[in-house]
Protein backbone atom coordinates (compact mmCIF):
# COMPACT_ATOMS: atom_id res chain seq x y z
CA UNK A 1 0.00 0.00 0.00
CA UNK A 2 2.04 3.48 -1.03
CA UNK A 3 1.18 5.99 1.30
CA UNK A 4 1.99 9.55 0.20
CA UNK A 5 2.52 11.80 3.15
CA UNK A 6 1.72 15.57 2.78
CA UNK A 7 4.96 17.67 4.23
CA UNK A 8 2.47 19.87 6.24
CA UNK A 9 0.10 17.27 7.74
CA UNK A 10 0.80 16.59 11.06
CA UNK A 11 -1.57 14.23 11.46
CA UNK A 12 -3.22 11.42 9.24
CA UNK A 13 -5.12 12.61 6.18
CA UNK A 14 -7.84 10.49 4.06
CA UNK A 15 -8.66 11.53 0.62
CA UNK A 16 -12.14 10.49 -0.61
CA UNK A 17 -11.64 10.66 -4.48
CA UNK A 18 -14.96 10.15 -7.23
CA UNK A 19 -16.44 12.00 -9.97
CA UNK A 20 -18.77 14.56 -8.87
CA UNK A 21 -22.15 12.89 -8.34
CA UNK A 22 -20.70 10.24 -7.20
CA UNK A 23 -21.75 10.74 -3.38
CA UNK A 24 -18.77 11.71 -1.96
CA UNK A 25 -20.59 14.41 0.69
CA UNK A 26 -23.33 11.97 1.78
CA UNK A 27 -20.96 9.03 2.45
CA UNK A 28 -19.00 11.56 4.35
CA UNK A 29 -21.76 13.23 6.13
CA UNK A 30 -22.80 9.52 7.42
CA UNK A 31 -19.42 8.71 8.28
CA UNK A 32 -18.01 11.27 10.56
CA UNK A 33 -20.88 10.63 13.28
CA UNK A 34 -19.53 7.29 13.53
CA UNK A 35 -15.98 8.28 13.47
CA UNK A 36 -16.67 10.61 16.18
CA UNK A 37 -18.56 8.06 18.34
CA UNK A 38 -15.13 6.25 18.30
CA UNK A 39 -13.43 8.78 19.98
CA UNK A 40 -12.02 10.42 16.70
CA UNK A 41 -11.72 14.14 16.47
CA UNK A 42 -12.19 14.40 13.04
CA UNK A 43 -11.02 17.87 10.86
CA UNK A 44 -12.46 18.23 6.80
CA UNK A 45 -11.17 19.92 3.86
CA UNK A 46 -13.14 20.36 0.95
CA UNK A 47 -12.51 21.08 -1.95
CA UNK A 48 -14.55 23.51 -4.31
CA UNK A 49 -14.26 24.58 -8.04
CA UNK A 50 -16.99 27.49 -7.59
CA UNK A 51 -16.21 30.90 -6.56
CA UNK A 52 -17.87 30.65 -3.33
CA UNK A 53 -19.04 33.29 -0.73
CA UNK A 54 -19.14 32.24 2.89
CA UNK A 55 -20.74 36.04 4.11
CA UNK A 56 -23.27 38.03 2.32
CA UNK A 57 -22.84 41.36 0.23
CA UNK A 58 -25.37 42.76 3.48
CA UNK A 59 -23.16 42.00 6.50
CA UNK A 60 -20.12 43.75 7.88
CA UNK A 61 -17.86 41.11 7.16
CA UNK A 62 -18.15 40.95 3.44
CA UNK A 63 -18.52 44.88 3.41
CA UNK A 64 -14.90 44.75 5.30
CA UNK A 65 -12.85 42.19 3.22
CA UNK A 66 -14.06 43.86 -0.34
CA UNK A 67 -12.69 47.20 1.27
CA UNK A 68 -9.35 45.33 1.11
CA UNK A 69 -8.97 43.35 4.42
CA UNK A 70 -7.76 39.78 4.24
CA UNK A 71 -7.53 37.78 6.16
CA UNK A 72 -11.15 38.46 8.00
CA UNK A 73 -11.99 36.42 10.74
CA UNK A 74 -15.59 36.44 11.87
CA UNK A 75 -16.45 34.75 15.17
CA UNK A 76 -19.31 33.81 17.66
CA UNK A 77 -20.11 32.07 20.41
CA UNK A 78 -20.74 29.16 18.44
CA UNK A 79 -17.78 29.41 15.54
CA UNK A 80 -15.36 31.24 13.68
CA UNK A 81 -14.56 31.20 10.19
CA UNK A 82 -11.64 33.16 8.30
CA UNK A 83 -12.10 34.63 5.16
CA UNK A 84 -8.60 34.55 2.75
CA UNK A 85 -8.70 36.12 -0.58
CA UNK A 86 -6.57 33.88 -2.79
CA UNK A 87 -4.81 36.15 -5.04
CA UNK A 88 -3.64 35.41 -7.67
CA UNK A 89 -6.41 33.60 -8.25
CA UNK A 90 -4.93 30.49 -8.58
CA UNK A 91 -6.01 25.92 -8.11
CA UNK A 92 -5.55 25.70 -4.24
CA UNK A 93 -2.99 23.27 -3.63
CA UNK A 94 -3.61 20.46 -0.65
CA UNK A 95 -0.37 20.67 1.17
CA UNK A 96 -0.26 24.64 1.65
CA UNK A 97 -4.00 24.79 2.84
CA UNK A 98 -2.55 22.06 5.59
CA UNK A 99 -0.13 25.36 6.39
CA UNK A 100 -3.73 27.22 7.60
CA UNK A 101 -5.88 24.48 9.14
CA UNK A 102 -5.49 24.03 12.67
CA UNK A 103 -4.81 19.96 13.40
CA UNK A 104 -3.67 20.09 17.38
CA UNK A 105 -6.70 18.61 18.49
CA UNK A 106 -7.74 16.36 15.79
CA UNK A 107 -7.18 12.75 15.01
CA UNK A 108 -7.53 12.64 11.97
CA UNK A 109 -8.45 15.28 8.62
CA UNK A 110 -10.58 13.58 6.17
CA UNK A 111 -10.27 15.33 2.27
CA UNK A 112 -13.18 15.38 -0.53
CA UNK A 113 -11.64 16.04 -3.53
CA UNK A 114 -8.32 16.98 -4.44
CA UNK A 115 -8.50 13.63 -6.89
CA UNK A 116 -5.31 14.41 -8.36
CA UNK A 117 -2.96 15.23 -5.49
CA UNK A 118 -0.79 12.32 -4.12
CA UNK A 119 -1.86 11.31 -0.31
CA UNK A 120 -3.90 8.29 0.63
CA UNK A 121 -7.32 7.85 -0.73
CA UNK A 122 -10.59 5.97 -0.62
CA UNK A 123 -12.27 5.92 -4.32
CA UNK A 124 -15.77 6.22 -4.41
CA UNK A 125 -17.62 4.58 -7.78
CA UNK A 126 -20.75 3.73 -8.87
CA UNK A 127 -20.75 1.47 -12.10
CA UNK A 128 -24.13 3.00 -13.29
CA UNK A 129 -22.38 6.37 -13.61
CA UNK A 130 -19.96 5.13 -16.24
CA UNK A 131 -17.18 7.24 -15.29
CA UNK A 132 -13.43 5.67 -15.12
CA UNK A 133 -11.98 3.82 -12.01
CA UNK A 134 -9.73 6.40 -10.75
CA UNK A 135 -7.29 4.31 -9.19
CA UNK A 136 -5.70 2.87 -12.32
CA UNK A 137 -3.80 5.92 -12.71
CA UNK A 138 -3.52 6.66 -8.92
CA UNK A 139 -1.33 4.60 -6.84
CA UNK A 140 -2.70 6.14 -3.54
CA UNK A 141 -6.16 4.52 -3.64
CA UNK A 142 -5.60 2.16 -0.86
CA UNK A 143 -9.72 1.14 -1.12
CA UNK A 144 -12.30 1.28 -3.23
CA UNK A 145 -16.17 1.97 -2.03
CA UNK A 146 -18.65 1.16 -4.32
CA UNK A 147 -21.89 -0.04 -4.94
CA UNK A 148 -21.78 -3.48 -6.54
CA UNK A 149 -18.54 -5.58 -6.73
CA UNK A 150 -16.01 -4.95 -9.08
CA UNK A 151 -12.79 -6.79 -10.51
CA UNK A 152 -10.41 -5.23 -9.29
CA UNK A 153 -6.19 -6.15 -7.94
CA UNK A 154 -6.50 -8.41 -4.43
CA UNK A 155 -4.34 -5.57 -3.29
CA UNK A 156 -7.27 -3.33 -3.37
CA UNK A 157 -9.11 -3.13 -0.32
CA UNK A 158 -13.06 -2.77 -1.56
CA UNK A 159 -16.07 -1.93 0.35
CA UNK A 160 -19.47 -1.40 0.05
CA UNK A 161 -20.48 2.39 -0.40
CA UNK A 162 -24.00 1.92 1.54
CA UNK A 163 -22.38 0.79 4.88
CA UNK A 164 -20.52 3.68 6.18
CA UNK A 165 -19.80 1.41 9.21
CA UNK A 166 -17.60 -1.11 7.47
CA UNK A 167 -16.21 1.86 5.93
CA UNK A 168 -15.37 3.34 9.14
CA UNK A 169 -14.11 0.27 10.60
CA UNK A 170 -11.22 0.02 7.98
CA UNK A 171 -10.38 3.40 8.86
CA UNK A 172 -9.98 2.97 12.12
CA UNK A 173 -8.62 -0.71 11.87
CA UNK A 174 -6.34 -0.34 9.13
CA UNK A 175 -5.68 3.17 7.99
CA UNK A 176 -5.10 4.64 11.48
CA UNK A 177 -3.11 1.75 11.78
CA UNK A 178 -0.64 2.03 9.03
CA UNK A 179 0.35 5.79 10.00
Amino acid sequence: MALMTMKNAKIPILGFAAFSGTGKTTLLTQLIPILKQQGLRIGLIKHSHHNFQIDQPDKDSFRLREAGASPVMLVSTHRRAIITEIDPVREPVLDEQLLAFDQSELDLILVEGFKATQFPKIELHRPSLNKPLLYLNDSNIIAIASDCPLVTPQSLVQLNINQPELIAKFITHQFMRLI
